[in-house]
């Protein structure tokens, strides 16, 4: 049988006290900016072109740190990952990126 480790995901948040009780608001818009956009545009263009998949965005997303998930914002994270899994196929390095 195998063991997993028993802590919750970095990304996985329910349960977590800090978060019970407080009332969602359904309704409430989430502003999208244009750094947002084109984050998303670029990972539109990496899928289309089968450099990134949806499922290794996800792992790479999830795969961060507590304290990198907690400091970025939600399109930031997304950029740290696709940067993450293009380094990862060799499709850009560390000195393309600066």
């Amino acid at each position: 049988m195998e063991h997993f480790e028993s802590r919750a995901a970095t990304h996985d948040l329910g349960g977590q006290s800090r978060f019970i009780c407080k009332p969602i608001d359904r309704q409430a818009q989430i502003p999208i900016d244009d750094f947002g956009r084109r984050v998303d545009a670029l990972r539109i263009v990496l899928g289309g072109a089968k450099i990134v998949t949806v499922d290794e965005l996800r792992r790479a997303v999830e795969g961060l740190s507590v304290g990198e998930y907690e400091g970025m914002g939600y399109y930031e994270r997304w950029l740290h990952a696709l940067c993450a899994i293009m380094i990862e196929k060799g499709v850009l390095t560390e000195e393309d990126l600066g």
